[in-house]
This record gives C-alpha cells, structure tokens and sequence, in this order.
C-alpha cells in the first residue's frame, strides 16, 4: 500500500508524486474514492426511495411530493455560501465524516418512523431538508481536501476517476435505487441508503494522511468571509471565466431537460421508456467524457481543450432540437446529444482541475461553495426559463433556446488567459 502523502502547504505533492500509475492503487485515495462514491449511491437512492415512502406510506399528495422534490435542492440555495466559510474554518475530512453520520441518523430514522406508524409528511420535510443540508457541506468538503490528499499535479487524474463514476451513477444509480424498492419496499431502501452514508463514514476515518486545522483570522466574521470568497472567484482570471461557462451550461442543460419529457409525451407521443434512454444517453456523454479528460488536455493542452470542444461541438448542440423527431431523427438527435455531453464531461473534469489549482488551501471551501451556487441557481433559473417560454411560446422554442446558449457557453473561455494555455494554470 502507498504511504501517507504529505504536502508543501499549497496542497502540492512532493517530487515523485505525480506516478503514471493509476490513483486508486494509493490508499487514501482510494479510501475517499470509496466514500464519495457510496455517498453518491445513497444520494441517487434516496432521489427514488424517499418520494416513494411519502406516497406509500403517507399517501401524499402530487404538491406534497414536489415540495419534498425541491426541499431536496433547497439547500444548496440556501447554505450554498456560508457553507464554504464554514467548511474553510475546519478539516475537511472531519466535516464529511459528521456529515456521513447525520445522513445516516437522519435516514434511518425514516423507516423506523414508518415502521412504529408515527412518521408524518412534515418529519419527511425535515429529514430530506437537513440531510440536504448535510449533502451540500460534504460535497464542497470533498472537492476541497482533494488537492491536500493527492498533490495539485494529480488533481486531473483524480478528477476524471470521481466524475466518470458520478456520472455513471447518474446513469444507473437511480434505476438501481427504483430496482432496490421494487425488492425491498422503499423504507428498506432508505434504511440501505442509511447504511451506504455509514459505510462511507468508515472508510473515510482510514485516510492515514494527516491534516491540520486550517488557520482562521477570527477578527473576520462569517459574512466578511462568504464575501472575500466571492471576490476572489469573480476577480481571479481563470475562476471567472470557468464560473461563467459552468453556469451558463448548467441553465442550458436544464433548460433543454426540463422539456424533453413534454416533447416526448404531448408532441411526439412517444412511449416513457424513450425519455429514459434518451437522458441515459447524456450520461453516456458524460461519462466517457470525463474518463477522456486527461488524454485529451494533454493532446491539445488543458486550456485549449474548453473551448476547442466547445466550437466543435456547437453544431450538433443546434442540430438537437433540430432533427428531434420520430423515426430515426430520434436516434441521430440522441447521437448529437452524445457528442454535446461528451463535451461536457470532459470540461467538468478539467475546470474542477483548473478551479483546484489555482485556489489556496484556505480559500478552497469558499470558492467551491461559491461555484456550487452559482451552478445550482443555474439550474433553477434553467428550470424556470423553459417553464416560462415552453407555456407562453412553444416547447421547441424552449429547447432553441437552451441549444443556443449551450452552443456559445465556451466562449467565456475563449476570450480568457486559459485559451491557449496547454498545462494546468497555478497559483
């Protein structure tokens, strides 16, 4: 097993560090590759099995199950900011494992409510808001520690590893989490989901590498450090720009998904399986874009790879809404969209990089706090936008629209320091 790894302060790993060799043969990092993968499997579970008990055990209404759909992202808008600050004022590792146990108390309390017939619509409420919450502080806690735990020179490397297995979550972990109710009743389902938060508490407490309590200038409050993380990602020239093409993928993104399912349903009435698969199809996308990071920044040079994928892949970003239709121009629209999620996956995998290296270790809480609301409100916005043109215009204008931004979200990049950067930019 390899030993501890220890860096320079600036989360950089010692001469020698930087090993061809695949990173999951490192012990810390496989352990908290073990956790954060566990933690997305509950995630996608609980998007299925928690719904599931509030219509079968509290016979809830449809406004009751979406209010409990939107108390799930609530969070993120709503602690998405002082989380950062709050996260920098600790050890990274010791807030996802607090964070894993509440998952976990709060989880199993629900099956257990079930079970004694005592659980309620708002104990539900309560439980997918706090552990909403819990979700938030561990995610910006795990971006955040990854520069400490494998050096800067490894954080594509340890990207394209985390995102290309979230991705391929996202494809299956929700039709696994469906599966797992179908088998087991949706309170079992949450009771496992339970178990997966604790099991990656576990492996978490067997990182070996140690990690000191950041320093805190307490002369500055909380709100003086939400803001000086603000100020450092909108007036650094690789953070802006990265932010600005992220949230503007994320609204198009959202824009054209929202109104997929109507498309399919109301214009095209297509059978329900067919939304599936094409969504499944952008996770495809995604995830062996994020696995094709690393060889592609190096082929073409990390700061070039944005936006020279962006160009590229605009046109099939317009041909989407284009040529979706019955028939076969179902299948060659799935293609494009193929393409355009490809791209996406390989930029989450670089500009995560990209946002890591440049960031201190004290500010890294905050700046993934921040990039973290401003991508959620991206989505919400998203969201809203196609509901608003899709009712008062049509759907295919909805999905115009979002095919539009998606087409020009590289330009941020473009016209930026990383446009012909071929290494990673620093500090």
């Amino acid at each position: 097993m390899a030993e501890p790894r220890t860096t320079d302060g600036k989360g950089t790993a010692p001469r020698g560090a930087a090993e061809t060799g695949s990173l999951l043969r490192d012990h810390d990092f496989r352990m908290l590759f073990a956790g954060a993968v566990v933690s997305k499997v509950g995630t996608h579970i609980g998007y299925i099995a928690l719904p599931l008990v509030a219509i079968e055990a509290l016979d809830a209404s449809p406004g009751q199950v979406g209010l409990l759909g939107m108390l799930s992202t609530a969070a993120f808008l709503l602690i998405g900011l002082p989380a950062g600050a709050w996260v920098d004022r600790m050890r990274y590792r010791h807030v996802m494992i607090v964070t894993d146990l509440a998952r976990t108390a709060l989880l199993a309390f629900v099956p257990v409510a079930a079970w004694l017939d005592v659980l309620t619509i708002e104990q539900l409420y309560a439980v997918v808001l706090l552990s909403g919450c819990a979700t938030v502080l561990f995610d910006v806690a795990a971006q955040s520690c990854l520069p400490q735990l494998v050096g800067r020179d490894r954080l594509i490397q340890a990207n394209a590893q985390l995102n290309g297995w979230d991705a391929a979550l996202q494809v299956g972990g929700r039709g696994g989490g469906g599966f797992l109710v179908a088998a087991l009743t949706a309170p079992v389902a949450v009771l496992a989901n339970a178990l997966g938060f604790l099991w990656s508490a576990l492996c978490l407490t067997r990182i070996r590498a140690p990690q000191e309590k950041p320093p805190r200038d307490r002369r500055k409050s909380l709100a003086a450090e939400v803001a000086e993380g603000v100020r450092f990602v909108f007036g650094h020239a690789v953070l802006r720009p990265v932010a600005l093409a992220g949230a503007v993928t994320n609204l198009s993104v959202f824009t054209i998904t929202t109104m997929i399912p109507v498309l399919f349903r109301d214009e095209l009435h297509l059978p329900v399986w067919t939304i599936g698969v094409f969504l499944s199809v952008g996770g495809v996308g995604v995830f062996l874009g994020a696995f094709a990071a690393r060889r592609t920044g190096e082929w073409l040079g990390a700061g070039r790879v944005p936006w020279i994928f962006g160009l590229s892949t605009a046109p099939f970003a317009l041909a989407v809404p284009f040529v979706l239709d019955r028939g076969v121009w179902l299948w060659v629209a799935a293609g494009c969209w193929l393409l355009v999620t490809f791209r996406m996956g390989v930029d989450n995998v670089l500009m995560v990089s990209f946002r890591q290296r440049v960031t201190p270790d004290a500010l890294l809480g905050r700046m993934n706090a921040t990039m973290r609301f401003l991508f959620t409100g991206a989505l919400a916005i998203g969201a809203g936008l196609a509901a608003v043109i899709g009712e008062y215009a049509s759907v295919r204008a909805a999905l115009w629209t979002g095919a539009v931004t998606l087409s020009v979200a590289w330009l941020p990049v473009f016209f930026s320091p990383l446009r012909t950067m071929r290494e990673l930019p620093s500090q």
